[in-house]
């Protein structure tokens, strides 16, 4: 794909996210748009919103869960880069209007790195020695693309559908914990939604981190010490809106709150 149709449909998605739009599917637009052809658009995208005075504080791998990929009709994960702006405190109340489209929750377990981590060659070991401590998240993911209609290639070029984030007040040594098998309860509106296993994620959330420092390290994008790693939902995604609340449990972790307004 021509650098010029690259950056025009970057453009667009930057466009469609400042306006609270949503656009025909690029696949359906261009056949021949391949999945490091979505990275650049998504890259073009990211550079529209540090233009426009946001930062870049970590980055994030989603669609890791087979539930997941059946629920979006894609078959590997995307990735993605997180800005300040994305940012809410534990316990915030999100609006929807005017700042979300299709919004969608979906519980993780957030790492934040103390060094650097360069890809590719990185390993779980890797990942779990650069790894500070790790957090409960929400991710609330959202499409620029219409009725969430997307490939792999779609939800790639729209930054890996992200949307806004928040994470829980509570830190923990990931040393200290059995990834793998650490425990999530995702409630709304007060009633219990789903559960699921940190093994959801690629078998383990280290492996998934370590899936995204690679792929990210062919494009030349690092992991950088302080960055917030997102590494993907434990659960199914659920559709939220105005009136809505959220909140998880973390086992032997803690526990994060959101609400919609």
């Amino acid at each position: 794909m021509e650098k010029q149709l690259i950056e025009q449909l970057g453009d667009e998605l930057y466009e469609a996210l400042s306006n609270q739009q949503t656009l025909t599917p690029f696949t359906d637009r261009h056949d021949d748009i391949t999945i490091d052809d979505a990275y650049h658009i998504s890259l073009r995208m990211v550079a529209r919103r540090v233009e426009a005075g946001e930062k870049i504080i970590g980055k994030k791998i989603g669609v890791t869960s087979k539930v997941v990929q059946d629920m979006l009709g894609v078959d590997q994960p995307d990735f993605g880069v997180l800005t300040d702006k994305m940012h809410y405190p534990n316990g915030a109340e999100i609006p929807v209007a005017g700042n979300l489209i299709a919004p969608r929750a979906e519980g993780e377990i957030a790492f934040k790195l103390k060094k650097a981590l360069i890809g590719p060659g990185i390993t779980e070991a890797d990942v779990l020695d650069a790894t500070e401590c790790v957090m409960p998240c929400f991710e609330i993911v959202d499409s620029r693309i219409q009725d969430w209609n997307i490939k792999i290639q779609d939800t790639v070029a729209d930054n890996a559908s992200c949307g806004v984030f928040t994470i829980g007040e509570n830190a923990v040594d990931p040393r200290t914990l059995d990834l793998p098998n650490l425990h999530m309860k995702v409630y709304k509106n007060g009633s219990l939604l789903s559960e699921g296993k940190g093994s959801a994620v690629q078998g383990n959330p280290l492996t998934a981190v370590a899936w995204l420092a690679n792929t990210l390290g062919e494009f030349g994008i690092t992991f950088d010490a302080g960055d917030l790693i997102l590494s993907g939902s434990l659960v199914p995604l659920e559709d939220v809106g105005p009136g809505d609340t959220m909140k998880l449990e973390l086992e032997n972790v803690g526990s994060c709150e959101v609400s919609f307004v």
